[in-house]
């Protein structure tokens, strides 16, 4: 006798036929996802015909599959779909590891702006632009490793039997202004060109991006998301909390450390392709759990929303203000301060 259980929402029950395997979805996040990625397919549509050489929107399309008028596809192909990838790809990948930080922490603040991820990244890749000289590549690799410090650091710091969520977001505010006190430090002791180089890749820009960029982001992005398919549905169990996530049979120490580093894995990648750019990560999963309802934070609506509003707020840099363009970290850092803001207030009112 089979009982039906009432989720409170409507659901979509998946089955795949050769796998021993069936998966609840809820009807409610696939048209939310639908519909944040049909806006960031727009969005980035609008975007490659947006310029000094303005596309339509037919021609952009014609330019992408037919590619018959040489100068559109030059301009389409060629200038601006490197950027717009990485725009969607990057605004995907901070989505997801602000999801996986606010989903171990419990915490509505739990972001690797906050905590310090990025903090950590920017300092591993001033340390290679402003004192070994290294090129974008080991630029990126800088990041890559002061993101992974970083977050070692952090984590070392709060162990105590095992890592709250509270005191881990504590402790990484703490390491975060430190970081950034050696950032100005580093950017002061360096000669003019190298400082305003650094300063400039610090705020976060897609500026520059090319092709030979795409390959390499692309293929790590998909490792991580690889990687974090198992681990992904130990997050519902983690929410609970930690004796609960034990009583279940998860060791809640070991899941907590590795989605972390996955986490930083995902942060400290946008950030050494594009700098730090900030509050995406913090807004991202919350937005979409917003518009999804679901009890706990959703992986993929947080990609979608991350995705959107990286591409959204990339054009308003570069469009809203013409002739001046802006680096992309100053707008999402803008809106961001104000959503934060916000969240303060809400959590204070719910106290």
């Amino acid at each position: 006798m089979s009982t039906k259980i009432d989720f409170g929402r409507s659901m979509l029950v998946v089955r795949p036929r050769r796998l021993d395997l069936t998966t609840r979805i809820g009807v409610r996040t696939v048209v939310v996802c639908a519909i944040l990625l049909v806006i960031a397919v727009a969005t980035a549509v609008f975007a490659l015909g947006s310029g000094d050489f303005p596309i339509p929107a037919p021609r952009v399309l014609r330019a992408l599959f037919i590619g018959d008028e040489r100068f559109d596809r030059l301009v389409v192909w060629d200038w601006r779909l490197p950027r717009i990838l990485m725009a969607l790809a990057l605004g995907a990948a901070l989505g997801v590891s602000g999801a996986i930080l606010q989903s171990v922490t419990r915490n509505p603040l739990g972001s690797p702006d906050i905590i310090g991820f990025s903090t950590g990244a920017y300092t591993g890749a001033l340390l290679v632009i402003l004192i070994l000289g290294g090129g974008s590549f080991q630029t990126a690799a800088g990041a890559m490793i002061g993101g992974l410090g970083a977050a070692l650091v952090i984590h070392l710091l709060a162990f105590r039997h095992n890592v709250t969520g509270f005191r881990l977001i504590i402790v990484g505010i703490g390491v975060s202004a430190m970081l950034a006190s050696v950032n100005t430090w580093l950017i002061m002791r360096a000669d003019l060109d190298a400082a305003m180089s650094a300063a400039a890749w610090g705020a976060g820009s897609l500026n520059g991006l090319s092709w030979p960029q795409v390959a390499p982001t692309m293929l790590i992005l998909a490792v991580l998301a690889l990687a974090l398919i198992p681990a992904a549905p130990r997050l519902q169990i983690l929410e609970l909390g930690d004796d609960t996530a034990r009583a279940l049979g998860l060791d809640a120490s070991k899941a907590t450390g590795w989605l972390i580093a996955l986490s930083v894995g995902f942060t400290s990648l946008a950030t050494a392709v594009a700098g730090p750019i900030a509050f995406v990560a913090l807004a991202a999963p919350h937005l979409a759990r917003k518009l999804t309802r679901t009890p706990s934070i959703a992986l993929v609506p947080a990609a979608a929303m991350g995705a959107t509003l990286l591409i959204t707020c990339d054009w308003i840099a570069q469009h809203a203000f013409a002739p001046t363009t802006i680096p992309v970290g100053i707008v999402t850092g803008s809106i961001g301060g104000l959503y934060l803001a916000y969240l303060l207030v809400a959590e204070a009112r719910r106290k």
